[in-house]
């Protein structure tokens, strides 16, 4: 009778809680995220670099209409954008522009120096004769920055 008295108070068993798996994933998932950024800091982003073709070829690549204005977010926040225009006057195909913006101070110092991609795949490439829009916002510049447009370098370039 004992033994029928136990069986009665003790509920049956329906396996581990639902909360056991919502952890489990949880805990499988940051470790698949851990995993990642410990590869990818030791894997960085291949840059794309000027080889002395690349460099040979920069000639054909004019930048127009660069101009520079400063707005305000909806957040309150101040954004230079940087808007222009890239031409192709070479007979060669590109997947991929990118150019180095170089921020100076009052004295003539680099105080910012960013690497943006102003033709991409994405974009469709530039082909010969074609020239292609680009906007470059900058929302985190130096206080120390002089407010005059920034020096444009052509950084890489990649080749269809």
């Amino acid at each position: 009778m004992v033994n029928d008295l136990t069986a009665a108070r003790r509920p049956a068993s329906a396996g581990p809680s639902p909360i056991l798996y919502v952890i489990g994933v949880i805990a499988v998932l940051g470790g698949a995220l851990f995993a990642y950024t410990q590869w990818a800091a030791r894997h960085p982003a291949q840059q794309l670099s000027l080889t002395p073709e690349a460099k040979a070829y920069v000639r054909n690549l004019k930048l127009e209409d660069v101009t520079m204005k400063a707005t305000s977010s909806y957040m309150g926040a101040d954004i230079v954008e940087i808007e222009g225009k890239i031409g192709n006057a070479g007979d060669r195909p590109l997947e991929t522009v990118e150019i180095y913006c170089l921020f100076r101070d009052a004295y003539g110092q680099l105080v910012l120096r960013q690497r943006l991609s102003i033709v991409s795949p994405r974009m469709g490439g530039l082909k010969p004769g074609e020239t292609k829009s680009f906007r470059l916002p900058f929302d985190d510049l130096p206080e120390s920055w002089n407010q005059a447009m920034p020096q444009l370098v052509i950084a890489g370039v990649k080749f269809l």
